[in-house]
């Protein structure tokens, strides 16, 4: 049996975290660990698995400990180490279609490769593109030709008036 090797760590770490938080009806995003001084911290960041709405704070503090159980049941982590269990927020790029459905409502910043930046509210997303509200017209945006996008954050949203 060959030994498994460091950079594989997050990869063992989804594996053995993934039960948990699909159990508790999350998506996990992302598993890193990195050192800090003579400790390892591992950070895992959970999302809702599609369409909009946020992780709640207890929902989060209740899985958060699910995963601390497994983490001291399966010691794939070797010494000690700090977990940090959060969310991506909202100032995460947008990258996959996941991520817009998760936005859609907001207001999105995007940035074309032909260098063109867009900003709109995020009307509906699918498996190939954005249509968001600029200035009151729908402007399909597909992934494959955008370059960058991110939520801006709104002290006052419409929504929320």
């Amino acid at each position: 049996m060959t030994p498994a090797r460091r950079d594989d760590l997050p990869d063992r770490l989804r594996g053995a975290l993934g039960p948990v938080v699909d159990a508790a009806g999350l998506y996990l995003e992302e598993v890193t660990v990195a050192a800090a001084g003579r400790r390892k911290v591992v950070r895992v960041v959970l999302d809702l698995p599609d369409g909009p709405g946020g992780v709640d704070s207890d929902r989060l503090a209740e899985v958060s400990r699910n995963i601390s159980t497994v983490l001291d049941d399966v010691d794939l982590v070797e010494g000690a180490y700090h977990l940090e269990v959060s969310t991506p927020g909202a100032d995460r790029p947008l990258r996959e279609p996941r991520h817009y459905r998760r936005a859609v409502g907001r207001l999105v910043r995007a940035r074309t490769r032909a260098g063109r930046s867009v900003t709109g509210r995020l009307l509906e997303a699918d498996d190939v593109a954005a249509v968001l509200d600029v200035d009151g017209r729908r402007e399909q945006l597909p992934y494959a030709e955008l370059a960058d996008a991110r939520v801006e954050l709104e002290l006052n949203r419409p929504d929320q008036a």
